[in-house]
C-alpha cells in the first residue's frame, strides 16, 4: 500500500476511544510484513477502559529513532452531518475525507510508508520503532504512558521522537512543535449555609466569596510570556452551585477552571496562588473551602539542537517554506516522550480535526511521507 491507501484502510477501522475496532491488528500486520518485531500491551486502570498499544521495533542498534502516534479518534457526532460516511476514506477532487484523516491517521501512514521504503532503499546502523496507542483522545492514562514505563523497564531505550500530530496552521510546513504548555485543572467548593433569601442575616452565602475569587484569579496576571511560550492564561470553564428554590440561598458553589501554563511556573506553584486567593477571601468567616486539583501536563521545551534541525531542514526542503518553531497549542502524547527523550512534532494540516468532513489534502500527505523519509535519511547518514 501507498501511504494514501493505507490511509484510507485506517480509516476504515472505527477505532473511537478507547474502541480498537481491529486498527491495531491490521497496522501490525502491516509492520510485521516490513520486518518489525511488534509487542502488544494491554493496560487497566480504576474508573477508566482497558487500552490496546503496540510498539513496534525495526532492528536493535542505538540510536533508536521512534515515531509517536494514535490510532483512536473522537466520535463522528451528527453523522447525518457528513458529506461522506465518515469512515469510508473518500478522496474527491484531491481531498481526503474521514475521521481521523487529520489527527492522525495519515500521519501514521506516512510514517510506516517513509521508514518501509528508507529500511528498503538504505543500510544503517540503529533502529526504527513506533509507539502507537489507541488511548490519546481519551483519559491518556492507559497509553503512552504506560508503554514508555514498561519498554523502559524491559531495557529499552528511545534516542529521539517524532510525534505525528498535526501542527500545521493553514499549510502543511509551516510549524513545528517543539514544546508544549502544561495544563491544570481546579475545583473550587465554598460551603456555607443554605436559607431562606429573605432572612441574609440567618443565611451565608457561598456564592459571594466564590465571586470575588473568580474576579481575583480573572485578573491575576501570570507572566508576559517568554521567547518560546506565549503567556500563561486563566480560563474558568464551568460556574454552578447546589440545587435550590429561586427563593433560596444555596449550600454550596463551585467553579471550575483550566491554566495552560508556561515554563515560568509548575503545577505546584500554581496551586499555591490559588490556595492563597482562595483563603485570603474566606478567612475569618464561616466559609468552608475544598479545592481539587489535577495537572494532566507539565510544560516542557527541547532544545534546539541536530535533532530539530534535521527535522527543520527536511520540512524546509520537501516544502518550500521556512517552517518556524513554536510551542502553541493544547497536551498531546508528546508530553509523555519528553520524560525519556529529545522530542519534536510535526504532521498535517490541523484546521479540520475533530470537525465534520474532517479531511486533508491528498498531495499533503504524500508530502508528509517524503518528509518523514527525508529525516529518516538524515538523521542516520
Amino acid at each position: 500500500m501507498n501511504e494514501i491507501e493505507l490511509t484510507k484502510s485506517l480509516i476504515n477501522c472505527q477505532s473511537v476511544t478507547p474502541k480498537n475496532d481491529g486498527v491495531l491488528d491490521f497496522l501490525e500486520n502491516e509492520l510485521s510484513t516490513i520486518g518489525f518485531n511488534c509487542q502488544r500491551y494491554k493496560f487497566s486502570d480504576d474508573g477508566t477502559p482497558d487500552v490496546d498499544n503496540l510498539y513496534a521495533k525495526f532492528g536493535n542498534e542505538e540510536p533508536n529513532f521512534c515515531f509517536g502516534g494514535h490510532t483512536d479518534v473522537v466520535p463522528v457526532g451528527d453523522k447525518s452531518a457528513w458529506s461522506y460516511d465518515p469512515f469510508e476514506g473518500i478522496v474527491d477532487n484531491g481531498t481526503l475525507y474521514g475521521r481521523g484523516s487529520s489527527d492522525m491517521k495519515s500521519a501514521i501512514a506516512a510514517f510506516v510508508c517513509a521508514s518501509r521504503d528508507f529500511i528498503n532503499e538504505a543500510k544503517f546502523t540503529g533502529s526504527i520503532s513506533m509507539l502507537i496507542t489507541n488511548d490519546e483522545e481519551g483519559p491518556a492514562i492507559n497509553g503512552t504512558k504506560k508503554v514508555l514505563e514498561k519498554i523502559y523497564s524491559e531495557g529499552e531505550k528511545i534516542s529521539s521522537c517524532l510525534v505525528g500530530e498535526p501542527t500545521s496552521p493553514r499549510n502543511i510546513g509551516e510549524m513545528i512543535k517543539i514544546g508544549r504548555r502544561g495544563s491544570l485543572m481546579a475545583k473550587i467548593n465554598i460551603t456555607g449555609k443554605q436559607g431562606h433569601v429573605a432572612y441574609p442575616q440567618w443565611n451565608l452565602n457561598p456564592i459571594e466569596p466564590l465571586n470575588k475569587i473568580i474576579y481575583d484569579l480573572n485578573n491575576l496576571k501570570l507572566d508576559e510570556g517568554t521567547n518560546e511560550f506565549p503567556p500563561s492564561n486563566i480560563e474558568f470553564v464551568n460556574i454552578d452551585s447546589s440545587d435550590g428554590a429561586t427563593n433560596m440561598v444555596p449550600n454550596n458553589a463551585s467553579a471550575q477552571l483550566n491554566i495552560r501554563f508556561n515554563t515560568s511556573h509548575s503545577a505546584n506553584s500554581l496551586e499555591k496562588n490559588i490556595k492563597e486567593i482562595v483563603e485570603k477571601n474566606i478567612s475569618n468567616t464561616s466559609f468552608v473551602s475544598e479545592i481539587e486539583f489535577y495537572c494532566t501536563a507539565e510544560p516542557f521545551l527541547t532544545q534546539q539542537g541536530k535533532f530539530t534541525d534535521i527535522v527543520k531542514r527536511s520540512v524546509d526542503e520537501i516544502t518550500g517554506l521556512k517552517s518556524e518553531f513554536s510551542t502553541t497549542g493544547g497536551t498531546s502524547d508528546a508530553r509523555f516522550f519528553k520524560d525519556y527523550c529529545e522530542v519534536v512534532e510535526f504532521g498535517l494540516v490541523g484546521e479540520t480535526a475533530h470537525q465534520v468532513d474532517e479531511n486533508v489534502n491528498v498531495s499533503d500527505v504524500s508530502k508528509l511521507k517524503n518528509i518523514y523519509q527525508n529525516i529518516l535519511e538524515k538523521y542516520f547518514a
